[in-house]
C-alpha cells in the first residue's frame, strides 16, 4: 500500500527533529533531554500559519488553475465537438464524443465548484463569482443531457465559462484554457 508523500515528509521532519533534539543536548541531567527534545518536536509539528495575503493570494491561484481546467475540459471535449457536429445523429464517433462530453461535464462542474470555493478567500473574486452561482448550479444536470445527445447543453457550458472567464478577468485573475489530461478527466478531479 503506497503512503501519500505527505505523511512520509511529515514523519521525515519529526525523526530529524527527535535526532536533533537528543543529540544536541549532550551534557546535563536526563530530565532536561527529554524536555528540550519535547520541544523541539513540538516546534517542528506545529504548522506556521499563512498570512491573510498569502491566504487570498492562494486562493486566486487555486480559483485560476480550478476555473482554467474547467474551461479546458468544456472546450477541448464539449465546445469543439459541438462546433464539429460530433453529437450529430449519426455522425462518425458520436458514441465516445457524447462519453467524453458527459465525462468532461462532470470533470468541468466539479472544478468549477472547487474554483468557487477558491473565490471566497479573495473578496474580489467573491464579488465578482456571486451573480454567476445559478448558473454553475445549474450545470450539475447537464452531462446526462450531454450523454443524451441534447445540442444546447453544449451551448451552456459555453456561456457559464465564459461567464467565468470574464468574472476572473476583471478581479484581477485572468483565466486561460488548461487542458486537462483524460485520467484527470476520468477521475473528475
Amino acid at each position: 500500500m503506497p503512503v501519500p508523500i505527505r505523511r512520509l515528509c511529515v514523519a521525515l521532519t519529526l525523526c530529524c527533529a527527535l535526532i536533533a533534539g537528543t543529540t544536541a543536548c549532550g551534557g546535563g541531567k536526563s530530565g532536561t533531554r527529554q524536555s528540550r527534545s519535547a520541544d523541539v518536536t513540538a516546534q517542528a509539528a506545529t504548522p506556521s500559519p499563512s498570512t491573510s495575503a498569502q491566504k487570498q493570494k492562494f486562493a486566486k491561484t487555486r480559483f485560476v488553475l480550478n476555473a482554467g481546467l474547467a474551461a479546458g475540459a468544456t472546450y477541448e471535449w464539449i465546445v469543439k465537438p459541438w462546433k464539429a457536429g460530433k453529437f450529430n445523429k449519426g455522425a462518425h464517433g458520436r458514441k465516445t464524443a457524447l462519453v467524453k462530453a458527459g465525462l468532461a461535464g462532470v470533470f468541468t462542474y466539479n472544478r468549477l465548484k472547487a474554483a468557487q470555493k477558491n473565490a471566497q478567500g479573495d473578496p474580489a473574486l467573491a464579488k465578482a463569482l456571486a451573480p454567476l452561482s445559478a448558473g454553475i448550479a445549474a450545470l450539475k444536470g447537464l452531462p446526462a443531457k450531454l450523454r443524451k445527445g441534447d445540442q444546447n447543453a453544449a451551448g451552456s457550458f459555453d456561456d457559464v465559462i465564459n461567464k467565468v472567464k470574464d468574472a476572473g478577468k476583471q478581479a484581477g485573475a485572468p483565466v486561460k484554457n488548461q487542458v486537462p489530461s483524460t485520467s484527470q478527466l476520468a477521475k473528475g478531479q
